[in-house]
């Protein structure tokens, strides 16, 4: 099951308090005060699982809490910081504040870490409150309640190339055909449900990845159908692939109403670089493709799945536009609301 958002509630842990204690040392008549300090407590800590491919693990338990830290001892021994909690997500994740909105950060490469709550210092024994004038203090400090949050994570998926099209343009067939995705392909619309990743290998040990969503519709950004629910996974590409069957009432009002569409939902994800496929050739029986202008598109191609027709030139086209965008910005920015 895929499953892309999910919230959890962490709990960082409080710190232990500082002691109270006081030396009985042979040689040293008066003593001192030689309470130990309380161990911090412990942090939470999301880290990339690269063997996860969605957050349903999240679903299951909602509650994580990290490991206290020990309290002081005597004779100055300070107590044992807690363990940080490590919590396993797929690259990715983003992680917002579920009560304020707020950013706290993005996981995207395989090493990333990211600190959602704080453990808390340990209290101060008492032997830290030692003056020339107090030299026997019977002061120490509790420790810092550790920081508790309810985090929403919400997972973009990482892909290359971005496939956009209504229902039944072809994008499930394209990606079953380059790829070794095997999505479900029928006849009728909204076969595809959720999105999938398809690896396109080439030459010369050459590969990238191409991500399918679900078909948009008109309205798509007011929330109609299950556009506007998976459009964030195509958020992280380099560049677009508008898909427009060439058998359409009217391929151009198609394109200009998904154009329409990205623009609504964000205007930095409709200025991604992108290309017009016009897909199903071999419906055309010899007859002349469709004039679909598309003046914002690096480039206009006409492709069959079926037979074939066209996919090694828009493979290639698609493998050197991804390059040329990786050069240009290694990371691209991301559209947050």
């Amino acid at each position: 099951m895929f499953i892309d958002q999910a919230t959890i509630q962490v709990y960082a842990g409080s710190g232990g308090a500082g002691a109270e204690a006081f030396r009985r040392e042979s040689g040293v008549p008066r003593g001192g005060p030689s309470g130990g300090d309380g161990g911090k407590g412990g942090d939470v800590v999301l880290v990339v699982d690269p063997n996860a491919a969605t957050l349903l693990d999240l679903t299951y338990r909602q509650h994580y809490r990290a490991e206290r830290g020990q309290h002081g001892e005597g004779s100055n021994r300070t107590g044992r910081s807690g363990k940080d909690l490590e919590i396993p997500v797929p690259a990715g994740t983003v992680a917002r504040d579920a009560e304020t909105g707020e950013l706290l950060g993005e996981l995207v490469g395989p090493d990333d870490r990211l600190l959602v709550a704080k453990g808390g210092r340990g209290g101060r024994g008492n032997a830290r409150f030692a003056t020339a004038t107090r030299q026997a203090p019977r002061h120490w400090e509790s420790g810092e309640e550790g920081q508790e949050r309810r985090i929403s994570l919400e997972l973009k998926l990482i892909a290359d190339v971005g496939l956009v099209g209504e229902p039944n343009a072809g994008k499930s067939t394209f990606l079953s055909v380059v790829s070794a995705a095997r999505p479900k392909v029928a006849e009728y619309p909204f076969t595809t449900l959720q999105p999938a990743l398809g690896v396109v290998s080439l030459s010369g040990q050459r590969s990238y990845v191409i991500a399918d969503i679900p078909g948009i519709i008109e309205g798509a950004h007011e929330g109609k159908g299950l556009g506007l629910q998976f459009l964030r996974h195509v958020e992280r590409t380099r560049t677009l692939v508008f898909m427009v069957p060439v058998d359409g009432l009217d391929p151009a009002a198609e394109y200009a109403r998904l154009r329409a569409e990205l623009v609504a939902h964000s205007s930095e994800l409709a200025a991604r670089p992108h290309c017009l496929v016009l897909t199903k050739a071999d419906l055309l029986g010899g007859e002349s493709p469709p004039v679909v202008p598309a003046p914002e598109a690096w480039a206009t191609l006409l492709v069959s799945s079926v037979s074939r027709q066209g996919i090694p030139e828009l493979l290639e086209a698609l493998w050197a536009r991804s390059r040329a965008a990786a050069e240009e910005d290694p990371e691209p920015d991301v559209w947050t609301p």
